[in-house]
Order: C-alpha cells, then sequence, then structure tokens
C-alpha cells in the first residue's frame, strides 16, 4: 500500500520516526507530547528530524516505522508518550482520545517497529 506523504513546516524540534501533532497555524506540526486534545497528524519521515522553522515530510496516511516508548503489540491503538514515541492507547472510560494509528508488530521501549498510520478518535 502506498504511503500520503505531505510536506510541512516546524515548530519546534521534530525528531524523525517520532509522532507529530497539528497546531492552530496552516501547514505548521509540531512534535506530540501526549497532551490531552493533541490533534495527532502522523510519523515524521525525516532523517535527521528537523529544526524549529524548517521544512520535514509526514506520514499521514499508511505503512510508516514508529518509534516506540513502550510495550505495544500488533493490532493496538496508539498514542504519543511525551517525547512523541509511541505507546498503547488507553483513554479512561467515556474519555475520547485521538489515535495516530495501530501497530503492525511487537515493540518494546525503543524498538523502531512498523506501524499502519491512520488517525482517528477512539472512546475509553
Amino acid at each position: 500500500m502506498a504511503q500520503v506523504i505531505k510536506n510541512f513546516t516546524a515548530s519546534g524540534a521534530v525528531t524523525h520516526r517520532h509522532l507529530v501533532v497539528y497546531t492552530a497555524t496552516d501547514r505548521v506540526l509540531a512534535q506530540a507530547t501526549g497532551a490531552a486534545g493533541e490533534r495527532l497528524a502522523g510519523v515524521v519521515d525525516f532523517p535527521g528530524g528537523a529544526v524549529s522553522g524548517a521544512r520535514f515530510d509526514v506520514v499521514l496516511f499508511g505503512p510508516a516505522v514508529v518509534e516506540c516508548g513502550g510495550n505495544i503489540l500488533p493490532g493496538q491503538n496508539i498514542v504519543s508518550d511525551a517525547q512523541g514515541r509511541a505507546v498503547v492507547a488507553a483513554p479512561g472510560a467515556g474519555v475520547n482520545a485521538a489515535i495516530a494509528g495501530r501497530l503492525l508488530v511487537n515493540g518494546a521501549l525503543g524498538d523502531f517497529a512498523e506501524a499502519f498510520v491512520n488517525p482517528d478518535q477512539i472512546q475509553g
């Protein structure tokens, strides 16, 4: 399956293979921090990352490699930790959470694992 990749401007530094979020400014993304209400956009696909104000590529849909921030099983929904790494989505009962997609393989802290980027929203 093909990827959908688009180019954006960085708001702050962004790290290759980490999750990014939309900002209030058109075509400007920031590294995800795991904060409530973040609108996940996709996975940075730009070796070396980018500094604030620089242009970089993001996988918005399709297969991508993401850095894991903890143990994740294949098929589990992923969200961001405080560093923009993928972790298991676990919203509380009745809480809405934006997800980035699903992991396709097993992942552990520090692993680079294949994921399917498909931003959506789930409810705990």
